[in-house]
């Protein structure tokens, strides 16, 4: 299970669109394996960029509010917010090396 904080659609708003730093939202589930994955290599990011990302988790069957109006169709999605825009999609499970190399713009 991730260590990133988990935002709701009730603080969606203030957690992430208002957020003064790049802020890339996990949008998971309990159920999807893959998700599980990835989580543990977000947490390593958080550790070593969390200066200048934030990285936070968004349950998609609690908040179907947030995952609808950002047409999450599939999970592992990650979409990372610079003042209040979406500026980045990935979509799926990826590797360390190439989460970083997809985060580089705001990592680097």
């Amino acid at each position: 299970m991730s260590a990133a904080p988990a935002v709701t659609d009730a603080s969606f708003d203030a957690d992430v669109l208002k957020s003064t730093k790049p802020v890339l939202v996990d949008f998971w589930a309990e159920w999807c394996g893959p998700c599980r994955a990835v989580g543990p290599i977000l947490d390593q990011l958080r550790a070593e960029h969390g200066d200048k990302l934030e990285i936070v988790k968004l349950n998609v069957d609690e908040n179907p509010q947030t995952a609808m109006a950002y047409q999450i169709t599939s999970i592992p999605a990650m979409k990372v917010f610079v003042n209040g825009e979406v500026a980045k999609t990935i979509i799926g499970a990826k590797p360390k090396p190439a989460l970083e190399h997809d985060l580089a713009d705001f990592i680097g």
